[in-house]
């Protein structure tokens, strides 16, 4: 080839160059950046981390969606209300297991099964789970993961006691608090350590067959079952002086109670397994399913959902966001901390919780757990309750007094309200 006929050649080369570099910076630019906002409520510093670097991880894979985090520190729920009113919410955002009725029934949610594709495989999220975030044949949300209530109990206290296994029922975790509780008045340890929130007695009166709610959407605090099965706690605390509140040993929490070794035993959920390891790596602990109440086994679940704003105007954004996060990589990540139990079973197989001695008893909880979720209005049935529920603990009113009280305060902020 002579010099010309090369020139020739090596100019158009040079042209088709161009052109294709000018073709993909096209493509580029004609795909613009969009931009959606994630919201969620405080937690731990190690659980804030994990997230964002889930988050940067989705951007890597989805170059043309940039996610803005939000972390609403106080009154999330508040603060998501009057947003969503507003038409100032987030794109994304958290939405308890607790307050799931009320948001669902409202119109702000974004139904989002026409989204799923057959590579999310919704199959292996467990149908309970999901369940909960269904509302008249929609689901509007997907469960990023889970806990269950279990009995935690000190290793070294049951061994110094001659205790070789947890208590199986109530009446023997009862004899055990005695036995464990030990000390003067001052310098007391406790057997038991426990709480007035309506979550940690809720489970006493379902094994007593008792509801919180009945068939007319009243609330029925003061029903014979419910009332035996909050009795329990208080047989503990005012006859036995077997058991402990926060409040009377000056922490901020039964975990923390219970990793200062003040009480013996405690209820708490899998987000107290990472706490303890952390805060009190000395402490030799274990967990065991909730001893039975009446012949029966109950637990509660506790869940939280990613859900998609229905006024968010990135509906596709915000779904690839979701889908990620509640994917089999998204989710693995993510439960990977052990701050929650992945609501995937493959997940759950993949990182080996089923395997672990202190989630086991959390995942067998799933199988008979009833959902934390009242009705739509949460917040007027707990306040009711707890506010009278303590002044029966601390023997201000009879147990049946409190409940009449709490039931009737409840009913008139429901009825107010509706």
């Amino acid at each position: 080839m002579n010099k010309g006929k090369l020139q020739v050649v090596c100019g158009w080369l040079m042209a088709i160059s161009i052109i294709l570099v000018s073709c993909y910076n096209l493509r580029q630019h004609s795909t613009p950046l969009v931009t959606i906002k994630l919201s969620s409520w405080g937690s731990s510093p190690v659980e804030q981390r994990l997230l964002l670097k889930t988050l940067e991880d989705f951007e890597v894979k989805h170059p043309q969606i940039k996610v803005i985090y939000e972390l609403i520190a106080e009154q999330y729920m508040d603060v998501i209300k009057t947003r969503l009113i507003g038409e100032a919410a987030p794109d994304v955002f958290y939405l308890d297991a607790l307050e799931a009725p009320f948001f669902m029934s409202q119109n702000v949610l974004e139904p989002l099964e026409n989204y799923i594709k057959p590579e999310f495989d919704i199959g292996d999220f467990r149908e309970n789970l999901l369940s909960i975030f269904r509302y008249k044949n929609h689901i509007y949300g997907f469960p990023k993961d889970y806990s269950t209530l279990v009995l935690f109990y000190n290793k070294k206290y049951f061994t110094l006691m001659g205790l070789d296994h947890p208590p199986i029922a109530w009446e023997q975790l009862r004899a055990y608090s005695d036995k464990l509780t030990s000390g003067s008045d001052i310098h007391k340890n406790y057997g038991f350590g426990d709480s007035t929130q309506l979550s940690h007695q809720f489970y006493k009166m379902q094994d007593f067959g008792g509801s919180l709610i009945d068939s007319k959407g009243r609330v029925v605090f003061n029903s014979c079952s419910n009332l035996l099965g909050l009795q329990l706690s208080l047989d503990m605390y005012l006859k036995d002086r077997s058991s402990a509140l926060k409040s009377d040993l000056g922490v901020s929490s039964t975990t923390e109670m219970f990793g200062e070794g003040k009480v013996a035993m405690i209820v708490d959920g899998n987000w107290a397994i990472p706490y303890l390891q952390e805060t009190f790596p000395d402490l030799d602990f274990g967990t065991a399913e909730l001893p039975s109440i009446n012949g029966n086994k109950s637990t509660v679940i506790f869940t939280v959902a990613y859900v998609m704003n229905h006024q968010t105007k990135h509906k596709t954004a915000a779904w690839e966001l979701i889908s990620y996060l509640t994917g089999k990589e998204g989710m693995s990540q993510w439960a990977r901390s052990g701050f929650g139990l992945p609501t995937r079973k493959s997940v759950l197989q993949q990182l080996g919780y089923h395997k672990d001695p202190l989630r086991l008893p959390l995942i067998r909880g799933t199988e008979y757990g009833v959902p934390w979720q009242l009705s739509k209005y949460p917040a007027a049935i707990i306040d009711s309750f707890e506010n009278q529920y303590i002044s029966a603990f601390l023997g201000k009113q009879t147990l049946k007094q409190a409940m009449l009280k709490a039931e009737s305060s409840a009913n008139s902020k429901i009825q107010a309200m509706e």
